[in-house]
């Protein structure tokens, strides 16, 4: 989705431009734009003097191109007139606004003409899952031939963290059905649980950003594991085991040849199924030996995988998932991170 912003005040459309950012695609354009780029224009905003010649024929060439009745156009006022509203309809405008209106406001009315049932969080959201996604697709691709675009989970950390805060995890998981592939599904669910249980226990952004990508990573080697096996409706075989039970370990060859230094992840990555008590694989690590990063990474895995929809199973409700994580304290996993785990998806960001 993408809008544009004609406009003879630069930093007022910056203002502008930098709100739309998180929800779509948003150029700033000038008079002399011949509108040939734009294939998925879905909304105009004109912030210009009306009565330059100039605007008026850059208005023109939209109106043939895109017809301002299937993309809306927002222009903002300079002047509060009766002709200044009329020469503006003549024009094609949708909508009329006050210039000195807030940005915000501004934003607001631009998507509910273009999305009239969606609230603008529920846009910012959509758009991270699907970018994250896409990106994410490209990954799990390329770890079919052992080269994995690592900048591409570097590109995304951020704005899960930004959505995250900002619409909190509730948006996030109500949203996740958009992806079809399993693996990718699983992966956006863990790195936004991770990034809403950093955020409550108030983790310095760098320790917040180094979890979140491990996150996104940690099950990384599931893409050499066959689509038959992962899919598998009914009882997996003993080598069908072996094969899953393999990811940790092949993920973090994966990482490893593709240059990843990042600790946090190459942990999180060969860690995630290991188990206080020691019963986990690949290493059979126990207590001390597994770090912090590993212990929440593993809560949010497992809750993750009960409350998805798997090929042999229903989702469970949160209610479930979380009693069968008390359950595994202390001896699997620590309780007090458990604890607080719960409360975090209340959504109560005490720091």
């Amino acid at each position: 989705m993408e809008i544009a912003v004609l406009s003879d005040q630069r930093s007022h459309a910056v203002r502008i431009a930098e709100m739309i950012a998180p929800i779509a695609e948003c150029y700033i354009v000038g008079s002399g734009e011949e509108w040939s780029d734009f294939e998925n224009l879905r909304g105009i905003i004109a912030d210009f003097d009306i009565t330059r010649d100039e605007f008026k024929q850059c208005l023109g060439v939209m109106s043939q191109r895109f017809g301002f009745k299937q993309t809306p156009l927002i222009y903002l006022t300079r002047k509060n007139s009766d002709q200044m509203l009329v020469e503006a309809s003549s024009f094609g405008a949708t909508a009329c606004l006050p210039g000195h209106l807030e940005t915000k406001n501004i934003v607001t009315a631009i998507f509910s003409l273009i999305c009239p049932n969606k609230t603008l969080t529920e846009l910012m959201v959509e758009r991270r899952l699907l970018k994250a996604g896409i990106l994410f697709n490209s990954v799990i691709y390329a770890g079919k031939f052992d080269r994995l675009p690592v900048e591409n989970i570097n590109a995304e950390v951020d704005p899960i963290l930004h959505v995250i805060r900002e619409a909190g995890i509730k948006k996030w998981l109500d949203l996740l059905h958009i992806h079809d592939d399993m693996t990718v599904r699983h992966c956006l669910h863990v790195s936004g649980l991770v990034a809403n249980f950093a955020l409550y226990l108030g983790f310095a952004r760098e320790d917040m950003k180094s979890l979140v990508r491990a996150a996104l990573l940690h099950d990384v080697g599931k893409s050499k594991i066959s689509k038959d096996v992962l899919n598998k409706p009914g009882r997996l075989k003993s080598h069908e085991l072996q094969e899953i039970r393999s990811h940790p370990v092949v993920g973090h060859e994966l990482l490893l040849s593709s240059a990843v230094s990042d600790a946090t992840s190459l942990d999180v990555t060969r860690h995630h199924h290991e188990m206080l008590d020691g019963t986990g694989y690949p290493d059979g690590l126990r207590g001390d030996e597994i770090s912090d990063a590993v212990r929440i990474v593993t809560i949010c895995d497992i809750y993750a995988a009960l409350t998805e929809t798997r090929p042999y199973r229903k989702a469970m409700d949160q209610t479930k998932a979380l009693q069968i994580l008390l359950e595994m304290t202390p001896l699997k996993l620590e309780s007090a991170l458990v604890r607080a785990f719960e409360l975090s998806l209340e959504n109560v960001h005490p720091h």
